[in-house]
């Protein structure tokens, strides 16, 4: 269903508030229309205020179940930070934008086998200790004269001799991976009717997608009934990397012309593109009840697979079905399917307002039909309940239940061999020589060979191959997938929401849902596939800011737009400093909060230093990685972004109290040194190719108090006195790959410090007439001697100046000069580390850094979006001294929002 910003239909869009007061059943319904788990802040949903909105998501996956094999791998789990806004630039248009950036990281299933097999999930040892458990996708099966599996047991893979039909899961391990979508909309309102147009782009690794669509909407009967339509296109390519250590393991025959070679990885190439139209009707059945329905239509085409996922095919001798006991050759094949999809989807949603409880039930279903064969049915059930003093409970239960698609199988039974050897046609094994393959030779064993004229040769001084002749594509299905999504099953899930509307245009909201996935519980037909039943829970947090608090709340709070703007004006008197600077200002009147979204981004790439100097790839082995050892990789580039909000409140004219969480990421990409070097001796890193590493998750939470020193025409000065909590992760591991640990990621790749950390700052700042001036010295220094991962990040100092100049009366430019010390880091990983170059070593970090900033801060002083604050700096790197051998900078990015209230 399209969205509809800038609509004025009440009952449809419950956060638009009107400046006249309402009656209270209205106001409770329309209110509750669409607060669902997680859906308070939805991008792009049609708002009369504008606002910024932001929110935190964690998923978290249960353990699969692998029957007794032993399982160290850490459960998928993700992070996922979403900000949108939605800002009127006349009084029927508005703009709205959103941003998703997700990181995902965890085990996945590969394939689905039989847990008969002889590989699957097979155990590993350390030191003769059953440890954990290597994915292992080619093996062999024992089974009956009725393909019946032959367990064996999960540890010592020995032969049971009992019939187990039991599939189970093929797991392997992911490093982090970050996808990135950002999304554009555009929407004007008539009388009786509005349209919109959107578009944006999702970009990760392996995966691009951009989109468009248009929508509108038509109001009859007096607005009690909408009639709504829309369509959209996306177009996706897919570079997807494939696994070094399972690719050389699954037949790719299908896709051989699909498939580059970059830097040492094979990269699977496919574009598909994604139709859909929509058309729904929205009626108002009374003062207390609504009705939603809509139908839909999605057409896909080109590449529709997972090119992650593959299928077990068993293939069996043809010439031993007769046997009692058969020997199954089980491989691995890159899933397929079709290069077609059509679905249709039906959507009703009832809506109906309690009057004795003031609350609000939300009803719905969801009908979706396609080719493929998968079906399904949602049923939805929320009750959005006022508790009072602005605060609103939503309980929420869901039960969805999908038929498999056509061509689900856990795995397939070819009755053929994978390889067979060549014969002539006197029933001679057929043999080549390598260096010359057009010879051959003939006979059943190396020591009893001829040649094409019948000569005797001695097959083991020729190096006399076997010719062999691979399986028959056109005995196998057209389609096939063991993706245990596409499977029967059903899930429950239940969850609830908190919010809570505050003063000033802020609403705050928390949220929980469990879900819980069973082939059982599957409508019709279930219990087959109960290998991939697991848990998951999704948690999340949130926060809206009205950048214009309208005139009636939800939940009484009030407040006029024109007033907002004079309030806000009226507080922006003094210039801020560069985007660049952390703490550089504060409030002046108490009561007074500010909101705002500061973004820094970090770039390093081109050559490896040392102190001043560039150093030469020989120099790293020799000298970067510590006495003895020998560096065999190092950086080629290295970027950091980071995502904070600020929550700045003022209680007293002299204090300032500051919130400031932090979402980052950082994807780092290495090359093998050249030069003369020693065995490298974990396995875990000799496969890098274009795949690299990637991490990202909530970085360290900043808090602080601000006092007010000097306060005086011209002249102001502020201390800080700020802590640092370790909330961003100190022990993100490299995957295991090449049956060897990674062990922890580089230093550098972690998320935080992992210590509590006090962060000091004095600043002063000063101003006449067009000129803005001012300093601050800020420091970081390490309350504890080492975090859970066993080192400390070193101790740091920060000096900075600058100047500013009015442009005009909106708008400041501003010059810089940085000075900073770092240490170096103390300690070492308490933990295994493959220890492959020099970002691996704690001697490599720190040192002493001259910048210069050049930055624009704008100040918008009237009309719509007065008070709105923007401020962009570059910081360019004039002068470093490496501590040890690293990546030269390149330079940083900060900009920054803000709007006080």
């Amino acid at each position: 269903m399209p969205q509809r910003p800038g609509s004025n239909h009440h009952l449809k869009n419950p956060e638009i508030q009107s400046a006249k007061p309402r009656n209270t059943t209205l106001q409770a319904l329309t209110s509750a229309a669409l607060v669902l788990p997680g859906l308070l802040i939805t991008p792009g949903h049609a708002a009369g205020t504008d606002r910024i909105n932001f929110q935190y998501s964690r998923y978290q996956e249960g353990e699969r179940n692998l029957y007794g094999a032993p399982n160290n791998l850490k459960p998928i789990s993700a992070d996922v930070l979403h900000g949108s806004g939605i800002f009127s630039l006349t009084d029927r248009t508005k703009f709205s934008f959103g941003y998703t950036q997700d990181t995902w990281s965890g085990a996945t299933p590969v394939t689905t086998t039989p847990l008969a097999t002889n590989g699957g999930n097979r155990p590993y040892t350390v030191n003769g200790v059953v440890v954990g458990a290597s994915p292992i996708l080619n093996s062999t099966i024992l089974l009956d004269r009725d393909l019946n599996p032959i367990g064996t047991d999960p540890i010592t893979k020995q032969s049971t001799g009992v019939v187990d039909t039991r599939s189970v899961l093929v797991l392997s391990s992911a490093s982090p991976e970050t996808r990135r979508q950002a999304n554009f909309g555009l929407s004007h309102e008539w009388n009786e009717s509005a349209v919109n147009v959107g578009g944006g782009f999702s970009r990760e690794r392996d995966y691009q997608s951009s989109f468009g669509n248009i929508g509108g909407r038509l109001d009859f009967n007096q607005k009690l009934t909408s009639v709504k339509f829309g369509g959209g296109y996306t177009h996706s390519q897919v570079g997807a990397i494939l696994d070094g250590d399972s690719s050389p393991y699954i037949t790719k025959t299908a896709y051989a012309q699909q498939i580059v070679n970059r830097s040492g990885s094979e990269i699977l190439k496919g574009n598909r593109q994604d139709w859909i139209a929509n058309v729904g009707i929205t009626q108002v059945l009374s003062k207390n009840a609504l009705i939603d329905a809509n139908i839909g239509y999605t057409h896909s085409n080109g590449f529709l697979e997972n090119p992650y996922k593959a299928t077990s095919i068993i293939f069996i001798d043809p010439t031993k079905l007769d046997s009692n006991l058969i020997t199954g050759d089980v491989r691995a094949f890159i899933e397929q399917r079709p290069n077609i999809r059509n679905q249709v989807a039906l959507n009703a949603k009832y809506i109906h307002y309690i009057n004795p409880f003031n609350a609000a039930l939300h009803l719905s279903y969801r009908l979706s039909v396609d080719d493929w064969g998968v079906n399904t049915n949602t049923f939805d059930a929320s009750w959005v309940q006022p508790i009072g003093s602005g605060w609103t409970l939503t309980p929420r239960i869901r039960y969805y239940s999908q038929d498999a698609a056509s061509f689900y199988r856990p795995y397939l039974f070819s009755q053929q061999t994978y390889l067979r050897n060549e014969v002539d046609n006197l029933g001679r094994q057929i043999w080549t020589n390598p260096s010359n393959p057009t010879i051959q030779y003939f006979g059943n064993s190396l020591d009893s060979l001829v040649d094409q004229n019948g000569n005797p040769v001695d097959g083991f001084q020729v190096n006399a191959q076997p010719k062999t002749t691979s399986f028959d594509a056109g005995k196998l299905p057209d389609n096939f997938s063991s993706d245990h999504r596409l499977a029967g099953f059903g899930a429950l899930s239940g969850g609830v929401v908190l919010s809570k509307m505050l003063g000033k245009g802020v609403a705050l909201e928390a949220g929980f849902e469990y879900y819980t996935r069973a082939s059982s519980m599957q409508i019709g037909n279930g219990g087959n596939n109960s290998f991939a039943d697991f848990d998951y829970y999704v948690a999340n947090a949130a926060v809206r800011f009205d950048i214009e608090p309208a005139t009636s709340l939800p939940m009484g709070s009030s407040g006029g737009s024109s007033e907002s703007h004079r309030h806000a004006a009226s507080h922006h008197d003094h210039k801020i400093p560069p985007a660049g600077i952390m703490f550089g200002h504060m409030l002046d009147k108490p009561g007074d909060f500010m909101a705002g979204y500061r973004f820094m981004y970090n770039w390093t790439g081109g050559n490896m230093m040392h102190g001043t100097h560039q150093a030469s790839d020989q120099t790293i082995i020799d000298q970067g990685c510590g006495n003895g050892s020998s560096c065999q990789f190092t950086p080629t580039f290295m970027d950091m972004r980071m995502h904070m909000v600020d929550l700045m409140y003022a209680p007293t004219r002299w204090l300032n109290v500051m919130l400031m969480p932090t979402f980052m990421d950082m994807d780092m990409n290495l090359r093998e040194l050249s030069g003369k070097k020693l065995p490298l001796t974990s396995g875990a890193h000799t496969h890098h190719g274009a795949a690299g590493h990637e991490t990202g998750a909530v970085g360290d939470t900043y808090f602080s108090s601000l006092i007010k020193l000097l306060n005086i025409p011209g002249h102001r000065v502020h201390a800080n006195l700020g802590f640092s909590a370790p909330t961003g992760k100190v022990d993100i591991e490299v995957r295991r790959t090449h049956k060897a640990d990674g062990g922890l990621i580089h230093f550098g790749m972690q998320l935080g410090s992992g210590t509590w950390d006090f962060m000091p700052s004095l600043t002063y700042a000063g101003e006449k007439n067009r000129w803005s001036w001012g300093t601050q010295l800020s420091g970081v220094k390490r309350m504890e001697d080492q975090n859970k991962s066993g080192y400390r990040l070193g101790d740091l100092f920060q000096a900075t100046a600058w100047g500013g100049y009015d442009l005009t009366h909106w708008l400041t430019a501003s010059v810089r000069g940085v000075y900073t010390w770092q240490d170096a880091i103390e300690r070492d990983f308490n933990q295994f580390s493959a220890r492959i170059g020099p970002m691996d070593f704690p001697a490599n970090y720190g040192g002493q850094f001259w910048d210069v900033g050049l930055g624009l801060n704008a100040r918008i002083p009237g009309g719509r979006f007065a008070g709105n604050r923007f401020g962009f700096e570059w910081i360019q790197p004039v002068k470093s001294d490496f501590n040890g051998f690293q990546l030269d900078r390149q330079g940083a990015l900060a900009a920054t929002w803000s709007y006080q209230f």
